[in-house]
């Protein structure tokens, strides 16, 4: 399976444009699935909810989710993109699995970073597993990456790839994604976007360095932290499905949830 990212830097508000720069970055790859980073086609420093409201739009009623469904069904690929997602009065920051057939799928962000929590509202779907050709992916957007619980769910539930758009301001996410591949022995795409966004509190840099990480913590492909490409690697999911660590350790068999709640002071030592 050929999978990989999409690493560019939007320009704020400009939804076609940055709808065909992906396109065009995307036209000349072989490629099952790719990556999109967060909110790639709006931006991401919106001043307020209006704003926010303005450039947020329905997926199942969307030219853009349209436009990457024909696009897809040209090529028999997949695509994992951030959106901002309208739905009746609130909005999310949210995850497409977009397919030949259209939107297959999505996932809202469970863990708002920072200002977002004055913009979107609270994720309100279960973290779900779906088949794209040989491969079980599951969705993560961005901050979800720094709760270990939303990669082990996940990878609990039989995801082989995580696909992980970003907009990563913060220096460690690359690092701890490696970490959420060895914990689960899973395959992870991480698609950060680059640039600075200037609107409302001073500028805001983008990180870049993309990455597609293997089950060993092995990094397949890496960028900067300014290009804007298009990396694809060839991936194996079976590989991911292979969860012994030693013959006498198996990552989930060896679990003991019994003892992973709050610490309770009646503990008899």
């Amino acid at each position: 399976m050929r999978a990989g990212y999409i690493q560019f830097a939007p320009r704020f508000g400009m939804v076609e444009e940055n709808l065909q720069r992906a396109l065009d970055l995307l036209a000349g790859e072989e490629i099952d699935i790719a990556v999109l980073p967060e909110l790639p086609f709006t931006g991401y420093m919106f001043r307020d909810r209006r704003e926010l409201a303005l450039l947020a739009d329905d997926p199942g009623r969307s030219v853009v989710v349209e436009t990457l469904a024909s696009f897809c069904a040209s090529r028999d690929m997949h695509l994992v993109t951030g959106y901002a997602e309208r739905s009746g009065d609130r909005i999310f920051n949210s995850a497409l699995l977009v397919g030949p057939g259209g939107l297959e799928g999505r996932y809202r962000k469970l863990h708002l970073f920072n200002r977002e929590k004055e913009l979107f509202d609270p994720g309100d779907l279960p973290l779900g597993v779906f088949q794209v050709k040989d491969a079980r992916i599951g969705m993560m957007v961005c901050f979800d990456w720094i709760f270990p619980e939303a990669a082990r769910t996940l990878a609990l539930r039989g995801a082989d790839l995580l696909c992980h758009p970003a907009n990563l301001v913060l220096p460690w996410c690359q690092r701890t994604m490696i970490s959420r591949c060895i914990e689960n022995r899973v395959f992870a795409v991480t698609a950060n976007r680059t640039g600075t966004e200037d609107r409302r509190e001073g500028p805001l840099t983008f990180t870049g360095c993309s990455q597609v990480a293997g089950p060993g913590g092995e990094i397949l492909a890496a960028s900067d932290g300014s290009a804007e490409e298009v990396r694809v690697v060839e991936i194996d999911p079976l590989a991911a499905r292979d969860k012994w660590m030693t013959p006498g350790n198996h990552l989930f068999d060896d679990r003991r949830p019994e003892f992973y709640g709050p610490y309770q002071e009646n503990v008899q030592l």
